[in-house]
This record gives C-alpha cells, structure tokens and sequence, in this order.
C-alpha cells in the first residue's frame, strides 16, 4: 500500500465519523458509503470484506441472537408487568427511578449482550418514566451506559470483552477470578454522578395513583417457554464450554434465537417474519461495516505501523503500553463502533509483545493460548478502553445504537450532542478507575 492510500483510508474514516456527528447522514447510510469509497479506491478487496466479516461474525453472532430472545420475550406481556412492579418499586421518586435503573440493567448485562438488553428494559424504562411525568430519554442513556460497563462484570457481557477474552484463550471462570471486580468498580462509580448528571429526575417526587392491578400474562405456556430458552441460553454461556461439543458464546447465541423462533412458531402467536423484521439489522450493518474499515487499516499496515511504533518509544515496558492502549482504544471506541476497535487494538498489541519479544511469533496466530501472566493487563485494559470508551458518544457502542433508535421509534430523537454531554464525563472517570485497576493487575502480577 502506497502513503496516498494510508492517508485516504485515514481521511475516509475522519470523513464518516464527522458525517454520523453532524447528523449530515444515518450511522448505517455513512458506514456503507465509507466502505464503498475503500472499495473503489482498490485499498480494501473482495477477499478483504470477508476477512472482516469473519473477524466480526462472533460479536454479530452474539447480538442476533440476543436480539432474537429479546423481541420473542416481548411477545409475551412479561415486560408490561414488569413495568408495572417497577413502577410500584419507585414509589413516585426518581431517586429510586434512576437507582432502579443501574439495579435493573447491570445484572442483565453481566450475561446477556447490552443491546439486547436495551431491548429488554427500554419498554419498562419509558413506561415508568411516562407515569412519573419525565423525560425518558436520559434515563435510556443511563441504560446504555450502565448496560456498557457492566458487560465488564463477565466474559459473555460485551462483545468487545468476548472478542479480547476469547483471543487470549480466557476461561469464563478465569474472567471472574482477574477482570470482574475492575468492572464492578467501573459500575459503582456512576452512582454517585447521579444527583449531577440527571438533576431534575433525581429531585422529582410525585404522588402515584392506587396500585392498580398488574399486567396480566396472556399465554402463561408461551411466556414459560421463551422465559426457558432464556435460562438455558445463560446457563450454557456459563457452561458450554465445558461441554464435550466446546459450545462458544456466539454457538449459544445462535442455538437460543433458533429455540426462541421455534417457539414463536409452535404457538402461532405471530409470524417467525415479523420477528426477523424487528431485529436491529441497521446496528448489525454498522458493525460489519466498521469492520471493512478497520480491515482497511490492517491492509494499509497502519496497525503493523503502530506496533513497531509503540516498541521503539517503550521497548518492553509493558505499563506505560498498557496505560497507552487504555487511553487510545478509550478514544477510538468513542469515534469508533468498540468492537472493531477493539479488534484492531489485538492485532496491534499482539503484534508488539511479539515484537518486544514478550511471546514468541506464534503468538500472532488464533490457536496461541500460552499468554504470560505479564501480558494480562495490557488486554484487561484493551477491555476496560473498548467497553468504557464506547460510553462516550452516540456510536461508541450497539448499546447506545439501540437505544438512539428506540428514542425515534418513540417520537424523541436522541442527537449525538446530547448522548455526549452525558458519556464525555462519566466516560473519563470510568478510565481513570481502570487505569488504577490495571495498575494494581501489574503490582499483583
């Protein structure tokens, strides 16, 4: 690859993350058009395209399904009666709202992918905050930012985790031996910002009318069947891989949307089409194209560029790396969709431990497993910088795509300015936590 062509692969991307900033075009409609300049400037190939798509086909993998699982679980009337008990649960406060929220979602997300999590709670969310009398919209952006940061909690939480965990060759146990406890503590430190950042709900207080009944579940069989597939979808993220088959998180992703519309059709409580039809399919896109995109940095030997880059200036100390790619990744998963980032930052991370001489070159391959415990924290920080920078903006993460467009569904556009002045801040006190939890993942290695 010429220079000409590494700078207009760099100015392509500026280019689309300015389009998507300025509301000059959709996240999927500057996406495409990113990829199709790349393509026609002959800096990405046919065979690069697929090279990305199955980098990215894990992490899509993961989140069709959750998506699957969670529009068969709203079919149910489950949610409807559970927004009702929420609302009860508040009393009226929004003090208890908004701590509800975190309560809510962050067991959720510790399991089950955070846009399909969003799925799950947005409709509970805007149905209490439409009885309480305020603005749903900042409450979905706690949940996108909440969903985000307690995908650290395990290894299945966020794609972004999945995608550096499984590279390294992580078990699940492992993850919650040596990770888990950075990303409750990431988790716990947006509480206190609560009274700040949402002012007006914390302080609201309003008189509930009598509890009324509770949303009755119309097809008991139909929702015990869908709440089932939803229990066995998380019992084998935890366990399949200890199964003789070796099922991987993406393989019970699949496994669970293929149960769910088989439920869906059993029942005939509607079309398995009109499930398919709801799946976040322009969120999926996005992702894939961001893939191409990185791909195309690869392809240029930016990312090789930056491996040797990082060795001349730090040799092999890995803490100030570490620290480095925390930062860095942080920032590019805020421009950037996390988990193409993310997937960038393991070649090119892989790629200076084994230029630093840290592993050896087999290490480059998908199969290498015998990672020092010198090398853990440099990843747990491409973890903690992918899944927390992706709080930061509008398209850092599915989560907040998700939610952006469930926002418009109800009539109240979520704009990127408005995502920013509530995840710029939050954003840089979370890395700051991880940066003391990678710290302490170096004294005590």
């Amino acid at each position: 690859m010429t220079e000409a062509q590494s700078a207009a692969t760099l100015a392509i991307f500026a280019a689309v993350i300015l389009a998507i900033a300025l509301d000059w075009l959709e996240t999927v409609v500057a996406g495409l058009v990113g990829v199709s300049a790349l393509l026609a400037l002959g800096i990405l190939e046919g065979r690069d395209v697929l090279a990305a798509f199955e980098g990215c086909g894990g992490a899509l993998a993961l989140l069709f399904g959750g998506m699957i699982v969670a529009r068969v679980l709203a079919s149910t009337g489950l949610f409807e009666r559970l927004g009702d008990l929420f609302l009860r649960a508040t009393g009226g406060s929004g003090r208890r709202y908004l701590l509800g929220v975190v309560a809510v979602v962050a067991p959720l997300c510790a399991f089950l992918p955070n846009a399909t999590t969003m799925l799950l709670v947005a409709p509970i969310l805007i149905r209490s905050a439409r009885a309480l009398g305020v603005d749903f919209v900042g409450p979905l952006v706690l949940a996108a930012i909440v969903s985000n940061t307690a995908g650290l909690l395990t290894l299945v939480g966020d794609p972004a985790t999945f995608l550096v965990g499984s590279a390294i060759g992580m078990s699940f146990g492992e993850y919650l031996r040596r990770v888990c406890l950075g990303g409750l503590a990431a988790l716990l430190v947006l509480v206190p910002t609560l009274p700040l950042l949402f002012r007006e709900t914390w302080r609201l207080r309003r008189e509930l009318p009598p509890d009324r009944p509770l949303a009755p579940i119309a097809r008991p069989a139909f929702a015990a069947l869908a709440i089932a597939v939803l229990g066995a979808m998380l019992v084998l993220f935890v366990f399949g891989d200890r199964l003789p088959s070796h099922i991987v998180p993406p393989g019970v992703a699949v496994i669970a949307a293929s149960l769910a519309l088989l439920v869906v059709y059993s029942f005939r409580v509607e079309s398995v089409e009109s499930v398919l039809r709801d799946v976040d399919w322009r969120t999926l896109l996005f992702i894939a194209c961001m893939f191409c995109m990185v791909q195309a940095l690869t392809r240029t030997g930016l990312v090789e560029g930056g491996a040797l880059a990082l060795h001349a200036r730090f040799g092999a100390a890995l803490v100030p790396v570490a620290l480095l790619l925390l930062a860095g990744v942080g920032l590019l998963s805020g421009l950037l969709a996390n988990i193409p980032v993310v997937a960038a930052a393991l070649l090119l991370a892989k790629g200076y431990l084994v230029t630093a001489e840290v592993v050896p070159e087999a290490a480059l391959g998908r199969a290498f497993a015998a990672w020092p415990d010198s090398t853990l924290p440099v990843f747990v920080a491409m973890m903690f910088g992918a899944t927390l920078g992706g709080n930061a903006t509008l398209i850092g993460a599915s989560a907040n795509l998700v939610a952006a467009g469930i926002c418009a569904r109800e009539g109240e556009p979520l704009r990127f300015g408005r995502f920013l002045r509530y995840g710029a801040p939050l954003t840089l006190l979370q890395l700051a936590v991880a940066a003391l939890y990678v710290l302490v993942l170096f004294r005590i290695g």
